[in-house]
C-alpha cells in the first residue's frame, strides 16, 4: 500500500539510493519499492538530494517555477552543486560590499563564536556525565586559545587556532561515546565509523540551509571570510551552529539509540542504513532552525553592507 503524507515541511531530504523523484504541478512524489511519499510543492523551499536517485525533469521544473532550490550531495555528504530559479544571483552591489569587507574582523568573530559554542557543549556534556571529560590541561588550552583569537594578526593564524580547537573538541566528545563505534576524532572521507558518517550527513543538511539563507540574503556563498574556496561563506555561517544544531543530535543518537543494524562498515567506508539516516534527518528537521539561520544571514548582510561590526551567532 502506498504511504502518503501531506505534512508541510520547509525542506525535503532524500538520502540513500534508488528513489524516484517526480512531481505534478501541485505535489512532489518520492517513490521507492512501492512506497510513495507525497508532499505539497507549496510547502517546499528546498530539495536536498544525497546519493544516487532518479530525478525526473517534472520535479525540477515545478520546483524551480515555485522558487524552490535543489541541492546535490554525494553519498558522504559532500556538496556537489545547486539549482536555483533563473535570475536568483547575488547582485553587484552586494558583491562589491563583500569584496571590500575586512575578512580579518569577520574571521575573528566567527572563530570566537565557534570556540565558545564548542566549549559550552563540552561543559554541558561534562555536567551530564558528572565526571571530568578533560585530560589535564586541555580545558586551559581551549580557554587560552579563545582568549588569544582577537589578538591574532594573520588570517592563517586564526585558521590554525580554529582547526586546533575543533580537533580537540571532537577528541574530547569521543570519550562520551561507546568505544565500539570507533569514533576517535573527525576524519576525512571516506569515513570508517558511523559517527563520522552521521556528522557528514548532518553537516550536509546544515550546509544546504545556510547556503539557501545566504542566497536569499543576496550574499555570494562562495566568498568566505574565515574559510577559503567553494562555499566559503556557507562554512563560515555553519561554524558556530554545528555544535547546537547538528552535533548535539548526532552524539545523542550515537550514545542512546545506534545499534549494529543501523550501519555497515567495510574497508572502503561505513554506510548508514536507510532507517538510521531517516531517523537522523527527522531529528535534524527539528534541530536546524531555518528562521534562525535566515535571521543570522540577514545580520551578516546588514553588517557587510553598512561595514559595521559583526557578532557571530552561538
Amino acid at each position: 500500500m502506498d504511504n502518503e503524507s501531506s505534512v508541510q515541511v520547509p525542506w525535503v531530504t532524500v538520502t540513500g539510493f534508488g528513489h524516484h523523484i517526480r512531481s505534478t504541478q501541485a505535489q512532489l512524489q518520492i517513490q521507492k519499492e512501492g512506497r510513495v511519499q507525497v508532499l505539497p510543492l507549496a510547502g517546499i523551499s528546498h530539495l536536498l538530494i544525497v546519493g544516487g536517485h532518479h530525478l525526473h525533469t517534472s520535479a525540477v521544473i515545478n520546483l524551480l517555477k515555485r522558487g524552490a532550490s535543489i541541492s546535490f550531495f554525494d553519498a558522504d555528504g559532500t556538496p556537489l552543486g545547486f539549482l536555483h530559479p533563473h535570475g536568483d544571483r547575488p547582485d553587484e552591489q552586494v558583491r562589491r560590499a563583500q569584496a571590500s569587507a575586512p575578512a580579518h574582523r569577520y574571521a575573528v568573530a566567527i572563530t570566537t563564536a565557534a570556540m565558545r559554542a564548542r566549549l559550552m557543549r563540552l561543559e554541558r556534556l561534562q555536567e551530564e556525565k558528572g565526571d571530568s571529560l578533560f585530560y589535564q590541561g586541555e580545558r586551559e588550552v581551549l580557554q587560552q586559545s579563545l582568549a588569544e583569537v582577537e589578538f591574532l594578526v594573520k588570517l592563517d593564524e586564526i585558521r590554525r587556532i580554529a582547526t586546533l580547537s575543533s580537533d580537540m573538541y571532537y577528541e574530547v566528545v569521543s570519550r562520551t561515546l561507546p568505544p565500539e563505534l570507533g569514533f576517535r576524532r573527525r576524519t576525512r572521507r571516506p569515513h570508517q565509523d558511523p559517527v563520522n558518517a552521521m556528522l557528514s550527513l548532518g553537516y550536509a543538511v546544515l550546509y544546504s540551509q545556510c547556503c539557501l539563507s545566504l542566497t536569499g540574503a543576496r550574499l555570494d556563498p562562495e566568498r568566505g571570510m574565515l574559510h577559503e574556496g567553494a562555499g566559503g561563506l556557507v562554512y563560515d555561517l555553519m561554524e558556530s551552529l554545528k555544535p547546537r544544531m547538528v552535533d548535539e543530535v548526532v552524539f545523542a543518537m550515537a550514545r542512546r539509540s545506534l545499534s549494529p543494524d543501523d550501519y555497515e562498515c567495510s574497508p572502503p567506508r561505513c554506510h548508514l542504513s536507510e532507517d538510521s539516516a531517516h531517523r537522523l534527518v527527522q531529528q535534524l528537521h527539528a534541530s536546524i532552525g531555518r528562521d534562525e539561520i535566515d535571521a543570522y544571514a540577514g545580520r551578516l548582510l546588514e553588517s557587510v553592507m553598512a561595514q559595521q561590526p559583526f557578532t557571530a551567532m552561538v
